[in-house]
Formats: structure tokens, sequence, C-alpha cells
């Protein structure tokens, strides 16, 4: 293809700020009062698209990639829970929102989300846990630094082999098709799967995955829950298969251990932001009443 058959560059939504030494990509939209949008592991900002589109009207929406991650610079080092939860606070102060605000997360993410509120007390208005990851008994086998320096190798290897380049967005497709019941079609930005700074991301938050789980377990220990409000936010995919019923009760469990509200997205997958975004709009919006009568529409 020649240089002037070529297609544009996207233009990038957002902007980008340097939060705790890394360039994060940051898109802020709506009005009113502060929800950040966080999704699981090796996610992009733009998984929550709908989502963002419905609560826009009625919150301040924050998306932003964590390190190495959509458009996001990498981290010097791996993951952990309490990073996570300091850079939703640091990220906010970046912003200038210095109040409490809503944290929802997806999956892994919903680790960073509790963790947030027991962390930084004062900043949180309220979390909402959109399918979110359960451990039961998190017990990492390998001391944390082994496995990273294990994941950052196998990560290289694979991208010296060209593996991400060949098939980082298709990849990315599989999952997606997989962790949905409906029919979604590929985003423009999956591109940024072919990079290695992304697979290294996705290889590292894989990696640290189960350390993160233990710290939850201690921080739920020693550090209160807030007096906020929770709700757990279960996909129910609409089968009754010994597995899925298992998953519901499960998250049902966690709402309890939290105090918080249950509720189903369904029909929807894992990727609850992509199957049921109504879902997930009306319970951050429920989670203060305000979502009671307001016009959230589910998008097709």
């Amino acid at each position: 293809m020649s240089r002037a058959t070529r297609p544009l560059p996207l233009p990038v939504p957002g902007r980008f700020l340097r939060v705790g030494g890394v360039p994060l990509h940051v898109l802020t939209e709506g009005r009113g009062p502060v929800c950040v949008l966080s999704g699981g592991l090796g996610m992009a900002w733009y998984d929550w698209d709908a989502v963002a589109a419905l609560l826009a009207p009625h919150r301040t929406v924050v998306r932003y990639d964590r390190p190495g991650l959509g458009l996001s610079a990498p981290a010097a080092g791996p993951p952990t829970l309490a990073g996570e939860a300091d850079r939703i606070a640091h990220l906010l102060d970046a912003l200038g929102h210095f109040g409490p605000a809503t944290v929802v997360g997806h999956s892994l993410a919903g680790f960073h989300a509790e963790a947030f509120a027991r962390l930084h007390p004062a900043r949180c208005a309220g979390i909402v846990l959109a399918d979110g990851s359960i451990e039961d008994a998190a017990a990492p086998r390998l001391p944390r630094a082994a496995r990273t320096a294990v994941a950052g190798t196998v990560a290289a290897a694979l991208s010296a082999a060209g593996l991400p380049r060949a098939l980082g967005p298709a990849v990315r497709r599989l999952i997606g098709r997989a962790s949905t019941v409906g029919s979604h079609p590929p985003h423009p930005w999956e591109h940024t799967y072919r990079t290695s700074r992304v697979l290294r991301a996705c290889v590292l938050e894989n990696a640290t995955y189960a350390y993160q789980a233990a710290e939850l377990a201690a921080l739920r220990s020693a550090r209160p829950l807030p007096p906020v409000p929770v709700t757990v936010l279960a996909a129910y995919d609409g089968s009754e298969t010994p597995r899925q019923l298992r998953w519901l009760e499960r998250q049902r469990g966690l709402a309890a251990e939290l105090g918080g509200r249950f509720a189903l997205a369904a029909p929807a997958g894992h990727l609850v932001m992509a199957d049921a975004p109504g879902s997930v709009a009306r319970a951050v919006l429920d989670l203060s009443g305000t979502g009671r009568g307001a016009a959230v529409p589910e998008l097709p």
C-alpha cells in the first residue's frame, strides 16, 4: 500500500497524564458526581464505551488504561493490589477530583475497587463489582519476584517471535467472543494488542493475579470497608449449568460478605459491560438512589 493510500491514524481520545511516574491514557466525559470505570485483566478503555455513553448524562465518567494496557505507557515494575488502589486515588488527584468517587471494577479490577475503598475510605463514594473476581483461598506457590521474572521472560520470548503482531487482535477477539453472549463488532483500537507492550502488561497481570488476591484477603482483615454502598453485579448467561449456578452463589456470597446488594445482569457473559451496559449503568446510579426513575435504556 502506498503512503498516499494508507489509512490515516485514528485520533487519540482523551489525554495523557503522568500518574506515579507513568504516562496514563485517560478519558473523561459527562458531568456530575465522579465515577471511575476499570476493566478486567488485559482490558482497555474502549471496553466501557456503551456504559460510559449511558452514564455521561448523570456522572463525570473517568476511564483509564492501567500501565502497559490500551494506550498507557508501561510501569517500571509489576502490578500490586495496593499500587492499583493508590493509582486510582492519584489519578483522581491529577484530574482535580478530590472528593469521593464511585469506582466500578470489572473482574480483576474488582480487587482494585475494593482495595481502593479500604485504603482510601474518605475518597470512596461507593463501589460496583461487575462480575468481579473471587478467590476463596489464594495461595501463590512461588515468591512474587520469581513468578514475575518468569512472566517477563515469557513475554519477551513471545514478542521476539512476533506473536503479538501476528495474533494479538485475533486472540483478543476470540476471548471477547468466549466471554459474551451477544455479537459485538471489532473495535478500531484492537490494533493495540499487536504490541509487545500490551502483551507484557497482560502477562504480568495474569502472573500477579494470585498475589493480588492474597493481598486483598489480608487487607480485609486489616482494614474495614467504609460505610459506603456496595453492589455486586453478577453476569448470568441464562444457563443452569452447575458452573454457572456455583458462580452466582459465590457472587451472592461476596455481596453478603461486603454487606452489599446483589444484582443480576442478564443475559450477559463475563464481559458484562458489553452484553448488558444498561445493567452496569443502573447499578452505578442506584448506589445513591439517583437511578430510580432515571432514563437508562438498555443498549442493543
